[in-house]
């Protein structure tokens, strides 16, 4: 399970605070108001930034002075994060050798088996200009599924999507996270997003990443912050 304990962000004026567990091949959902500290969340459990106080733990393991690199995570933006100059093949073969250096030839059969997985058959020459929005996020989604960590996160990956390409997007992940058999963390502005993809909701609101809560539930009876949020105050 992954414990998010007396964790303390700070940035500034600005504080968030955190408690809770969330329990491994979960599909959790992280809402709130824009500048709440979703994305704040997440950089702590990726070790994008270091909190003032608190742990995090992996399976009972502290994993808060972790490079994130070291950690049982994978990361999603919405940028995708692919370089520009190499070819998908090459940008896939980062996730299997981070420091650079040539694949064998068992890594590329995994990078074109990855491609395919996704839908990508075929594409490893191309470069990152020369996909649709839609194929650098099945791209993006190859090199988590290479990575194969127990935990991925997503800060709304897929936000610059139509609505049917965006909804194609949730199932894949909903199904690599089963493949894998992984905890997934997705950031959404969208309740629709959020009750389709997740079982659970954390809310972060007023400096506090609660912990989580039944996504219908949560929806269905909305605290203050999120019935305002939802524009139903």
């Amino acid at each position: 399970m992954l414990e998010l304990d007396g964790l303390v962000m700070r940035a500034g004026d600005f504080t968030l605070r955190a408690e809770m567990t969330l329990q491994p091949r979960s599909r959790v959902a992280v809402v709130g108001p824009s500048g709440a500290g979703k994305s704040t969340l997440l950089d702590a459990i990726a070790g994008f930034r270091r909190p003032e106080a608190g742990r995090i733990l992996w399976q009972g393991r502290d994993i808060t002075a972790d490079a994130p690199g070291t950690r049982p995570v994978a990361s999603l933006f919405q940028d995708q994060n692919l370089f520009p100059h190499l070819s998908l093949a090459r940008n896939l073969g980062l996730a299997l050798r981070p420091g650079g250096g040539r694949v064998s030839a068992h890594e590329n059969q995994q990078i074109e088996e990855a491609l395919a997985e996704v839908g990508l058959a075929g594409f490893g020459a191309r470069k990152p200009a020369e996909l649709s929005g839609g194929q650098a996020s099945r791209a993006a989604l190859a090199r988590v599924l290479l990575q194969n960590r127990p935990v991925i996160l997503l800060d709304e990956p897929f936000a610059a999507l139509g609505p049917a390409l965006k909804a194609e997007m949730l199932s894949r992940v909903a199904e690599l996270a089963d493949k894998l058999g992984a905890l997934a963390l997705m950031v959404s502005h969208d309740p629709a997003d959020a009750r389709r993809f997740a079982s659970q909701t954390v809310l972060v609101a007023d400096g506090v990443a609660e912990p989580p809560r039944e996504t219908e539930a949560l929806f269905s009876d909305p605290p203050d912050s999120l019935r305002a949020y939802l524009g139903q105050a």
